[in-house]
């Protein structure tokens, strides 16, 4: 665990309780840093929030604006989760943020994302920017983020997961995603099954956000190995989105209408689509020691840990097949309360072989995610770890590897060499 985290950690309950008293309390008694921050960008929504955050981010920077970025959850260092106008937070400077917090915690008792979160929204309030782009850490409507007043909301598609708090069904999923959008706030919104979009919908006629809808207002596709964007006013002919996968056409499309939305030029869009990174989505691991145990076969990576996620793994493994086919495996590792089932079978149709491994902290045995697996038509095999995983699938011949199912796992695979850490 890295300084900043263990200091959280050992001081904050590490609890989910979704709310907004606390952090309004919190944020109160250091003087509402949130009234000052620069236009926010408000981004919800199930998966594709980090991609759609790295290409908005991207194109802003190259439009030339200072930009902070707040996202969740870390996969290697704390500091990871606040971007100040282009460098990640130093520790000295979190931890003096954090000492003005705790000063003020006693009565407040805030958990530890609520501390997170008003720890950023102060530091983003002092040091000078243009745009704060703001992803929410889990739900929306009671997400410790939602305090903000934004420029702009965002959200990205919706589906089933967090059901512990969230609940089990699309509609109620949904209702939570929604709570971000605000009065008269514009908000762009991916393209969303029709449960979803129907939610969606009602809340933003009851609180007056107008709504700019994919596949109804714009749209984006591949085409001519690039990318295409067209909205009521306009067709761009963009490059393809440096982040890898069919489904980042859609989370690139996501971002032009924001970046559009906020005004950005067309230049700057472009030159974002091409500069765009995200650690452990779809990323090709070319250092560090993973990447040299793998050899000569290509080794990937990506934190996706539902189905809906599992889905676009498997177009962007499909996509990769298409043009360069190799034997395939999975190196997998979820946490116990994610849909083990759900992900395999959102995986059906690949020629891989699947091993499962354990990872710090509450996760499914490898035993039991070998069964899921098997469940599914994979032929699946437990190992001892990531590297004894690594060693039998070059053993049988693999050429192309990803280790997928999980943020946590991914972080551990990326802290493993500093020069995989992301920066």
């Amino acid at each position: 665990m890295d300084p900043i985290s263990a200091r959280l950690a050992a001081r904050n309950p590490m609890r989910i309780d979704l709310s907004l008293e606390r952090v309004r309390a919190l944020l109160a008694a250091v003087g509402d840093p949130h009234r000052r921050l620069p236009p926010v960008v408000h981004v919800a929504g199930t998966n594709g929030k980090g991609s759609t955050v790295a290409f908005l981010r991207a194109m802003a920077e190259a439009a030339g604006l200072r930009v902070h970025v707040n996202t969740s959850p870390h996969l290697v260092r704390f500091n990871e989760r606040i971007r100040l106008a282009g460098r990640l937070i130093e520790d000295a400077d979190i931890d003096a943020i954090l000492d003005r917090l705790e000063a003020v915690d006693a009565g407040v008792q805030a958990t530890v994302f609520e501390m997170t979160t008003a720890a950023a929204f102060m530091v983003m309030a002092e040091v000078p920017a243009e745009l704060a782009i703001v992803e929410v850490g889990l739900g929306g409507k009671l997400d410790a983020t939602n305090v903000v007043d934004p420029r702009l909301s965002v959200i990205t598609p919706v589906d089933l997961d967090h059901a512990e708090f969230l609940g089990g069904e699309l509609a109620g999923v949904a209702g939570e995603k929604a709570g971000i959008l605000k009065p008269g706030r514009p908000a762009v919104i991916a393209r969303q099954h029709e449960t979803a979009m129907a939610v969606i919908e009602a809340r933003a006629a009851e609180v007056g956000a107008p709504l700019t809808v994919m596949g109804v207002d714009f749209d984006a596709w591949a085409e001519r190995g690039g990318l295409a964007f067209q909205n009521q006013a306009r067709f761009l002919d963009l490059p393809a989105p440096a982040l890898t996968g069919p489904h980042q056409i859609a989370n690139a499309g996501l971002a032009v209408a924001a970046a559009l939305e906020l005004g950005l030029p067309e230049a700057a869009i472009a030159e974002g689509l091409r500069t765009a990174s995200w650690p452990a989505r779809m990323q090709r691991l070319t250092a560090g020691r993973y990447a040299q145990q793998a050899g000569e076969a290509e080794l990937w990576l990506d934190g996706g840990h539902n189905p809906h996620a599992a889905a676009a793994v498997r177009e962007a493994l499909m996509a990769l097949q298409a043009r360069d086919p190799r034997p395939m495996a999975l190196i997998v590792g979820m946490l116990s309360n994610k849909n083990a089932g759900g992900f395999f079978d959102a995986l059906r149709g690949l020629d891989a072989r699947v091993f499962t491994v354990a990872f710090e902290g509450a996760c499914h045995t490898p035993e039991s995610l070998a069964d899921a697996a098997r469940r599914s038509g994979f032929e699946a095999a437990s190992a001892a770890s990531v590297e004894a995983a690594l060693d039998q699938a070059r053993a049988e011949g693999a050429g192309r590897i990803l280790i997928c199912g999980s943020l946590y796992l991914a972080g551990e695979v990326l802290g493993a060499s500093p020069e995989t850490w992301p920066t």
